[in-house]
């Protein structure tokens, strides 16, 4: 899209509003107002917040599974040299049953998902002392361009095994970075702290959120529970079935 075409939307966009705002009285406008307000209010009394806190392990259990998941898919790495100028591959995913990563040299970028079959090296997870990311990783401290590449700084990690071995990686994209840290976390059983995943839980939360919620629209929610009746005077009571 060019910038004058860009422009010329932009300004049909504000043209646009200006119509809709003018087609509206002040009396619906403030109605809209109060109910974006009552709405956000809502959602920050006490009961909502608790239900909230209720549901979020469910979701932050959903996410780490769908991390899981694509490990196992597996993911085409390139591989860096500064003696090469053709572009090198490789592939690592996760066995399925999360006990093994399986990776191996390719010739070329593949189009979908490579067998575990055709990898040749494994990596048992059990072996795996700790993650590293980005300057603490052992092929960013290297002699070179790439120790001043701030992008590859961001997309580097590397997996700890035995007392001196690493294996390194560097993702294709940040997307993919955050993927691959979120799911070596999870399957160390730590915390997923990337932005990806902050991200997904504040969408899935609040569409979880709203879903819950859609039997209560247009009902006040009370601040605090109703009080619970006071106890009968007598328990000596007896329904008589026959």
């Amino acid at each position: 899209m060019t910038y004058a075409s860009a422009k010329r939307q932009g300004r049909s966009c504000q043209d646009q509003f200006k119509s809709d705002l003018q087609s509206l009285s002040y009396t619906e406008i403030l109605k809209i107002h109060c109910h974006k307000r009552m709405n956000q209010e809502d959602f920050q009394s006490r009961p909502i917040l608790e239900l909230r806190e209720k549901i979020q392990p469910e979701i932050v259990e959903l996410i780490k599974q769908q991390r899981l998941n694509r490990l196992c898919e597996g993911t085409c790495f390139r591989k860096i040299s500064t003696r090469r100028r053709q572009d090198k591959f490789w592939y690592c995913r996760l066995s399925p049953n999360h006990k093994v990563l399986h990776y191996g040299d390719l010739e070329e970028n593949p189009q979908g998902e490579v067998p575990h079959d055709s990898l040749q090296e494994k990596l048992p997870v059990a072996d795996i002392k700790a993650v590293v990311t980005g300057k603490d990783c052992p092929h960013m401290k290297e002699k070179g361009a790439l120790k001043q590449n701030k992008e590859m700084l961001e997309l580097a990690f590397s997996l700890q095994y035995e007392s001196d071995e690493y294996l390194n990686f560097i993702a294709p994209d940040k997307h993919e970075y955050c993927v691959w840290t979120d799911g070596l976390n999870a399957l160390f059983g730590k915390e997923m702290t990337s932005d990806l995943t902050k991200s997904d839980l504040e969408t899935l939360l609040s569409m979880e959120m709203k879903l819950r919620l859609l039997d209560l629209e247009n009902i006040q929610i009370p601040e605090a529970p109703p009080p619970i009746p006071k106890e009968p005077s007598s328990y000596d009571f007896v329904y008589d079935c026959n």
